[in-house]
């Protein structure tokens, strides 16, 4: 009797196990999931379990024919799932959310780049599967009987006790983590890939609705938080730049670790090493994207909002109202117009940038694109550079610009001509490769700055520069330790990577008095350091940054993903580290300190965003206008 029980679940205890194992050895070898101890290993061993018991589970109220392929179908789709993370991961060192999915209109653009990510080996993950689809048609005469009601319900207490285990172990290691994490792979770790998706889908229901819900009362907290924490301009440098140009660069994929770095004993950087010198230059100064890549860091810089910890708010909060940067400088007789030689389709910037009030948004059809002119993702960056000049001294002054780079874009190609550099001798021809690209965007820069001369463009300006998002993920660690001469690439360094440049160049005031500025900072902090270096006051705004020139200022940077660092600590991944030493310390009274604000921030910003609270807002300002 128990052999023919027994019998009637062979077949989906071999896919659960199949599908588990599976799971895990992905964990293990696709992942860089850190691991603290032996119980956050056992966790991570056991997550994958309840989520497989419990979708084979619902086979057993089908005949066992129709259940043998229900299995098999959904393996196939897990395993999908699970190549599909695999691949993303790879190059972003993150998971699929269902806001990424939105962005499917990108996908045209991304062929050289699925190319890099994609590999022949993953399909090597469907063998299960066939032995499956085997021992279906094998045993498809057998009839073990029909599973009983009692037999059912036991089955599903089984699956109940397995997930509360697994997640009453997380609650031990990690208290709360899933109301306050905003790191994916914390969630991942504690509760599982499979079961991520599915809380990720609860989190993307519950965020549709917030909008519909929303009222003018959830300001009032907001907007006391940030009162309680605004600082007062510098008198000294507020308005510095009055009636100024503003020529902002965004430059893809670059991370502060390569200037004033040398390869082969040539400098990688020499006009950015420079320029640098006769600039204000912030050393600490953090990228805070997530998903949405550059379309975050064009998020944060026009709106001082933090991006949405899933997906691009470019895809998923396109009927916001917004008081973006643009819109502000038409109050002040400020032309706008944004550079960028793609599809004006491309993260939805045509849409974003009329929310934004952009005046002139020139993509792709405004550039004069050749075969000879362009490579990888499109117009090479001299060239795009040498076009927009032109375009811009036509535009009526003073004027805010925002230019966006190409070249020195994942999977960092460039034709031999414009190779400066020699490659680096790495395991990672990604990571080679992109050392060349950042040379060929430094020479880029070099002739962007003497076109501005050129063109009587550069002495009335405030020239911004600074790298978007990383370029290099934790996938090519070996060889980034490697360059850097460290034995290893730990979470404290990953932490450091995400520093990116940020250059506040003034002819005729930075280049008498250049500055190296050390206070932690990050992209939030853009819009007010602009806006009051242009003479603007920003009392009456609803937004997260804080000038970066006030005396008050707090030293203090939050990453999406919740991790932060203050002038002491760094936090990442329930970690907490000295910054000076790298060393890891307790969290108790160090950066247990830090960690509601880091929370308060990201979770009212993104009450904002879903919420469409500013829709209220500038509703109170229209009014008190009137």
């Amino acid at each position: 009797m128990r052999k023919k029980i027994m019998n009637k679940y062979v077949f989906l205890m071999i896919a659960t196990v199949s599908m588990w194992m599976k799971t895990y050895i992905v964990y293990r070898t696709s992942f860089d999931l850190k691991i603290e101890n032996a119980m956050q290993s056992f966790i991570l061993f056991i997550n994958p379990l309840s989520f497989f018991l419990l979708i084979f589970g619902f086979g057993l109220f089908m005949k066992q024919r129709t259940r043998n392929i229900y299995i098999i179908v959904v393996s196939t789709l897990g395993t999908i799932l699970l190549i599909s993370n695999m691949s993303f991961y790879s190059f972003y060192t993150d998971f699929i959310t269902i806001p990424v999915l939105f962005q499917s209109s990108n996908m045209a653009d991304l062929d050289s780049s699925i190319q890099e990510i994609i590999k022949p080996s993953y399909f090597l993950m469907f063998i299960d599967i066939l032995i499956l689809m085997w021992l279906a048609r094998k045993n498809r005469n057998k009839d073990y009987g029909v599973v009983t009601s009692k037999e059912k319900v036991s089955y599903f207490l089984v699956v109940c006790v397995v997930f509360m285990f697994n997640v009453g172990l997380a609650e031990v290691q990690r208290p709360h983590f899933l109301t306050r994490s905003f790191d994916r792979e914390i969630l991942v770790k504690n509760i599982g890939l499979f079961n991520f998706h599915i809380y990720d889908g609860i989190v993307q229901s519950a965020t549709t609705a917030q909008r519909a819900l929303a009222d003018s009362d959830e300001l009032v907290e907001i907007e006391n938080y940030i009162n309680a924490n605004e600082k007062a301009p510098s008198e000294e440098i507020f308005g510095i730049a009055k009636g100024r140009n503003v020529i902002f660069v965004s430059l893809e994929s670059t991370q502060s670790f390569v200037l004033n770095e040398t390869l082969n004993g040539k400098e990688l950087t020499p006009f950015l090493n420079d320029f640098i010198n006769e600039s204000y230059y912030f050393e600490n100064f953090y990228h805070q994207t997530e998903q949405g890549k550059t379309s975050d860091s064009e998020f944060i810089v026009a709106n001082s909002l933090y991006p949405l910890g899933r997906g691009s708010v470019f895809f998923t909060n396109t009927e916001n109202e917004y008081n973006a940067t643009p819109e502000i400088l038409k109050n002040y007789h400020y032309y706008s117009a944004t550079f960028h030689a793609n599809n004006a389709t491309f993260w939805n910037r045509d849409v974003m940038y009329d929310l934004f009030k952009v005046d002139k948004f020139f993509d792709i059809e405004s550039y004069d694109i050749t075969p000879e002119n362009s490579f990888g993702w499109g117009l090479k960056d001299k060239e795009f550079f040498e076009q927009s000049v032109d375009l811009m001294k036509e535009l009526p002054q003073p004027f805010y610009s925002y230019s966006i780079t190409l070249t020195n874009h994942f999977p960092f190609e460039l034709e031999e001509e414009d190779k400066l550099i020699d490659e680096y001798d790495s395991n990672s021809e990604i990571f080679n490769r992109y050392l060349q690209t950042i040379r060929y965007q430094d020479e880029a820069l070099k002739r962007f700055i003497e076109k501005l001369k050129e063109e009587d463009l550069y002495e009335n300006s405030v020239i911004v520069l600074m790298g978007d998002h990383y370029g290099i993920s934790e996938n090519h660690n070996e060889a980034l330790a490697q360059f850097l001469g460290k034995d290893e690439i730990t979470p404290y360094d990953t932490i450091q990577l995400q520093r990116v440049p940020f250059i506040i160049h003034m002819p005729g005031i930075t280049d008498q008095h250049p500055e190296l500025i050390s206070d932690i900072s990050g992209q939030i902090d853009v819009k007010p350091t602009l806006l009051h270096l242009l003479g603007i006051d920003t009392s009456d705004m609803i937004q997260f940054g804080q000038d970066l020139f006030s005396p008050e200022r707090t030293s203090f940077a939050v990453l999406r993903n919740g991790s932060f660092i203050t002038e002491e600590y760094i936090s990442v991944s329930n970690m907490c580290y000295d910054r000076d030493t790298g060393d890891q310390i307790d969290r108790e009274g160090t950066c247990d300190v830090y960690e509601d604000m880091a929370h308060d921030e990201l979770s009212f910003s993104d009450q904002i965003i879903y919420g469409d609270l500013l829709r209220f807002y500038n509703k109170e300002e229209e009014s008190v206008e009137e």
